[in-house]
């Protein structure tokens, strides 16, 4: 074998590992936003999972209020209910305004502001969304890298070749809704 042939193997062999180094990236990268989903989606299971806890503390107080307690219950169910990325993101944002209405009620009513039982409750609830904000700016920022290495040149042209698709942003359509909720109480 010549000189040349050695040569021409070199860079085949150089090329391979190259694309190889690049799918490896991209899996790397798509890994690292699902990793970064199921981050999200264990807190969300954790608000989800307050929720009835605090309408039934909330229940014996608010007897009048059944229309808000309704409202979360099913703003909850949806959430859960919910499958893609953007399903997710409208359907927390209901459940946030949903849960916002209810501890708005909450303000009328001073004995249940005092219960021991509901102010657990409320430090649970807001530690959540604190983490739930935490784990969606994570998310998105891992979209980010994703989403950029499958576009750019060279990357995009392997990421075409093996079908990597781009993420979506776990983002929340009202600007109201991009603030962690207040919760508390005086």
């Amino acid at each position: 074998m010549g000189i040349g042939l050695w040569m021409v193997l070199a860079v085949v062999a150089i090329l391979v590992l190259w694309v190889i180094g690049l799918y490896n990236g991209l899996v790397g990268a798509r890994n690292q936003v699902r990793n970064s989903w199921s981050q999200i989606d264990v807190q969300l299971k954790r608000r989800h999972d307050l929720i009835p806890n605090l309408i039934e503390t909330v229940k014996g107080y608010v007897q009048h209020e059944r229309g808000t307690l309704e409202n979360l219950t099913q703003a909850r169910s949806q959430a859960m209910n919910a499958t893609t990325v953007g399903d997710k993101a409208r359907a927390e944002a209901q459940l946030s305004g949903a849960l916002g209405r209810l501890l708005a009620v909450v303000e009328n009513y001073p004995d249940l502001k005092a219960n021991t039982n509901f102010l657990s409750l409320q430090e649970e609830l807001s530690s959540t969304e604190n983490r739930i904000a935490f784990a969606r700016q994570n998310y998105n920022d891992q979209v980010l890298s994703y989403n950029n290495k499958i576009q750019m040149f060279p990357s995009n042209v392997i990421a075409t070749s093996f079908h990597f698709k781009a993420e979506e942003y776990f983002e929340l359509e009202d600007q109201a809704q991009k603030e962690v909720p207040k919760v508390k109480f005086s």
